[in-house]
């Protein structure tokens, strides 16, 4: 609570603070309610003043590769034919199969904590 922190400079970086926790921050002069994602510059200091509670925040950051990105769903690549690829081999395979029969399995609570893996051996927790 209270608490102030100075973000170092990182030139040629992008840079995002997601306010997740918290009463109130301070980005700089800007009040940040929580619950909020703010792209910030990078080559410059930045002061962060918390307000009268603990926070929490995430910081993320990374140098741009310079590559094309197309995303849709989970998938993440660089152009629309590799997109179409890995849908393609999900719906294939999911990604290296699914050995059970059903795409749900369930099991009773009684059982307890276990693992069956793919050759049909079930391990129980110790």
């Amino acid at each position: 609570a209270r608490a102030t922190f100075s973000l170092p400079a990182a030139a040629g970086v992008n840079r995002t603070l997601y306010f997740f926790r918290g009463q109130s921050l301070e980005l700089g002069t800007r009040r940040v309610p929580p619950n909020v994602g703010a792209r910030v510059r990078s080559d410059a200091v930045l002061t962060l003043s918390n307000g009268g509670q603990e926070s929490e925040l995430l910081v993320l950051q990374g140098r741009p590769i310079a590559e094309p990105v197309v995303q849709r769903g989970p998938f993440v690549m660089n152009d629309e034919r590799e997109i179409q690829q890995a849908f393609a081999d999900y719906r294939r395979t999911g990604f290296g199969g699914w050995p059970w029969k059903r795409s749900d399995p369930v099991h009773a609570r009684t059982e307890g904590r276990f693992a069956i893996h793919a050759d049909g051996r079930k391990e129980r927790a110790t």
